[in-house]
């Protein structure tokens, strides 16, 4: 029930993000058109809550897992795709804060993901990126870290957030060795640390808005 739920909220979130993002990429400044792209924002972020609730709930009671290694585990959903040039933009949303890797402890925990695939050019390869936190020493923590935001300190630790990009080390992305795919398990890749965010959790929209910045140097409107 739950996966059928997500499957039809969907086309309701592309909507949401394609209209949104459409008035962004036309160079719009508007006072309604910035009005609506806020209403239907806010809109997707709440609709992404409800949803992430429902999916904790069931978990917490074991009707379903949130684990990515199982092939019927719900560990995240599609929140949204939306076209940015000649970028097309698919966004996901992790229930809970899910280790980078599921098979290495690298510190890192992953929120959102981003699949960006380049249309009209069958050289370039789909690229994913991620929004990911982690906890790093820092003397300063106990300074900035207070109760009316969202940074967690703990002594001299402080969670840090960032926007990276999955880099896959093995199997070789280039290689042609079909059976390097065959027995690998689990891709392994490194994070390649491209924006970082402070200790804040971004909304999805705000992240979204970020990480199309990023983009921009690779968008065409051809």
């Amino acid at each position: 029930a739950v996966l059928s739920l997500l499957f039809t909220c969907q086309p309701y979130f592309n909507y949401l993000e394609s209209t949104a993002r459409s008035t962004v990429s036309q160079h719009t400044h508007q006072r309604g058109d910035i009005c609506l792209r806020m209403q239907l924002l806010d809109f997707s972020e709440q609709l992404c809550d409800r949803l992430e609730q429902l999916v904790l709930t069931y978990a917490s009671y074991n009707l379903l897992s949130l684990d990515e290694t199982e092939p019927n585990g719900v560990s995240h959903f599609c929140i949204g795709q939306t076209q940015l040039g000649n970028l097309r933009l698919t966004i996901f949303r992790y229930c809970k804060p899910t280790p980078y890797l599921s098979e290495v402890d690298t510190g890192l925990y992953k929120r959102m993901r981003w699949n960006v695939e380049r249309l009209r050019d069958e050289h370039q390869k789909d690229k994913d990126y991620f929004l990911c936190y982690e906890d790093v020493p820092n003397v300063h923590a106990d300074a900035e870290a207070d109760g009316d935001n969202q940074s967690v300190s703990n002594g001299s630790v402080v969670r840090m957030w960032s926007i990276g990009q999955w880099v896959q080390v093995y199997p070789d992305p280039d290689t042609e060795d079909v059976c390097d795919w065959i027995l690998c398990e689990i891709p392994q890749a490194d994070y390649h640390r491209l924006l970082f965010l402070g200790s804040d959790e971004p909304s999805s929209s705000n992240a979204t808005d970020y990480l199309q910045q990023l983009l921009l140097p690779h968008m065409t409107t051809d």
